[in-house]
């Protein structure tokens, strides 16, 4: 292979740049669900070729739905709730006087991994939490609050 030549070293490097602005371009549009000509269009410098920001415009338009399904199918999720059990205990004995016979709450949790990190095999673990009548009540009201804020986002 014949060494490369000043000139086809600086002409990759313009390349390089070039592939790696598009990519943040085509980032940034999946990223902020950019869907029209318009919006896509107000991204380009004012002073940009205009055959060239509409000929990639019209590329963009046609790959973004693409795109964002594989990015969306390719992210890392979070473990996902499988089952959940819960029951009440009272602790009946203990060091302190005071805290004889107080209820607390056992919550088991069974997760899954996510499958694309196992191998397809997910694995499920269990989470055991115990939660007293505070730490319950302080979880069931951040709980409800995210249910008011799902419910809002639904409705729009």
């Amino acid at each position: 292979m014949a060494p490369v030549t000043e000139e086809q070293f600086a002409a990759l490097q313009i390349l390089l740049k070039l592939v790696c602005s598009l990519h943040n371009l085509t980032r940034h549009i999946v990223y902020r669900g950019l869907s029209s000509a318009e919006e896509i269009l107000s991204l380009f410098p004012e002073n940009f070729h205009q055959s060239l920001k509409n000929l990639l415009t019209k590329i963009i338009l046609e790959n973004v739905a693409v795109w964002r399904n594989e990015a969306q199918s390719s992210q890392i999720s979070l473990p996902r709730l499988v089952d959940m059990d819960w029951r009440v205990d009272i602790k009946t004995s203990s060091d302190s006087i005071g805290r004889m016979a107080v209820p607390t709450c056992l919550l088991q949790l069974k997760v899954q991994e996510d499958p694309a990190l196992c191998e397809d095999n997910p694995v499920i673990s269990a989470v055991t939490v115990e939660l007293n009548k505070e730490t319950l009540d302080t979880m069931l009201e951040g709980l409800g609050r995210i249910r008011d804020q799902l419910s809002a986002v639904a409705n729009k």
